[in-house]
């Protein structure tokens, strides 16, 4: 049996292009490793940037691009307000790659995250509230004494995944999914842990 292979490119449009960018960044001093189900390039064990396909571009993202010079002005924040040193360098096509300048961000990139540049993240205040959708699913299905055994972090990781859902439905979906979670005494993201 074939191993799977490990990407972000999720609809196969991508292959030779990504296949070029891994050929770029393989002359580099990147450690190539699989994260989140993706390819990851690491330096020190610090994640550098990643490679992956979408449905309508191919791209390199720094995790710290924020600090990059972008010299070529070609980075962009993929989700704005909310991703605060990510960066992608999005390619459509195939004669977009220029390898000298990948190289030039991508040691520059290996050279910030040695100098230890990165952002920090924002300590969460440690109040938080249980959202009532929650508490009352918890109180019927019985599960109030299980939930609160949860650590204060997972309890929050509880709370903010009901709270983050805009709508009603949504919602009730999320709920009915971490139910049995609870109940099994395991936190929204210990499998990635």
């Amino acid at each position: 049996m074939e191993k799977e292979k490990k990407n972000w490119n999720s609809n196969d449009l991508w292959e030779k292009e990504i296949e070029m960018l891994k050929d770029i960044v393989a002359q580099t001093e990147l450690v190539e490793t699989v994260k989140w189900g993706g390819i990851v390039y690491t330096v020190g064990n610090k994640n550098v940037l990643g490679i992956g396909g979408f449905k309508n571009f191919f791209t390199l993202w720094f995790f710290n691009g924020v600090f990059l010079t972008d010299p070529k002005k070609v980075l962009v924040n993929a989700n704005e307000g909310v991703t605060k040193s990510l960066r992608q360098w999005r390619f459509s096509s195939i004669d977009e790659i220029d390898e000298k300048a990948i190289l030039l961000y991508v040691n520059e990139a290996i050279t910030n995250e040695k100098a230890g540049k990165s952002i920090k993240p924002e300590a969460k205040s440690k109040n938080f509230e249980v959202p009532e959708i929650l508490i009352l699913a918890l109180k019927e299905a019985k599960l109030e004494s299980r939930f609160f055994e949860f650590t204060p972090f997972k309890q929050r990781e509880f709370s903010e995944y009901i709270s983050e859902a805009k709508q009603e439905k949504t919602k009730r979906t999320r709920i009915e999914k971490i139910l049995p979670m609870i109940k099994d005494g395991i936190g929204l993201n210990d499998k990635y842990r």
